[in-house]
């Protein structure tokens, strides 16, 4: 029976590499000359962590860090920010999540859509991700369009199609 699984995945390697080019860029301009500003990387909890000294340069250095992940094509729908905390004095730091998976409730929701539509597929949910499974490809097809339609807030990818 042909499946497919909807997942949420980021791409570490281009996220590593967009975080490097991002401070490349924050040392050599201008405006951020003699500034402790910075992105920080940790790639086990799958957070990023952005340093400035002030709010201002905060937003500048996060609108650097999103252009820079967008050329390197992640889906800046992944990134989930933090509240911006007051670290020694006047200097800043925000926490912005990686997110990973489809969450429980939301793999509910994807769930009773795809069974709501009347169409002739099961949805499960597998862990961290949604099997979908039907008699046609034809049918398949038209979940992953629907799907595609109706999630907007989540960056899903399509994987694993089997006949």
């Amino acid at each position: 029976m042909p499946s497919f699984d909807i997942v949420s995945e980021a791409n570490h390697v281009e996220i590593r590499n967009a975080v490097d080019q991002c401070n490349k860029e924050i040392a050599n301009r201008f405006d951020f000359k003699g500034s402790d500003a910075r992105v920080e990387i940790e790639e086990k909890q799958k957070l990023l962590y952005a340093f400035a000294d002030d709010e201002f340069k905060l937003r500048q250095l996060r609108d650097v860090l999103i252009g820079k992940l967008a050329k390197r094509g992640v889906d800046i729908r992944a990134l989930e920010s933090g509240k911006i905390e007051t670290i020694s004095g006047n200097k800043v730091k925000e926490e912005i999540k990686v997110r990973e998976g489809i969450e429980q409730e939301r793999a509910k929701t994807i769930v009773k859509l795809i069974k709501d539509s009347k169409m002739k597929v099961q949805a499960s949910i597998q862990g961290d991700a949604v099997r979908v499974s039907g008699a046609k490809k034809d049918t398949l097809q038209e979940a992953i369009a629907l799907v595609r339609k109706s999630v907007t807030d989540l960056p899903l990818q399509f994987k694993n199609f089997r006949d």
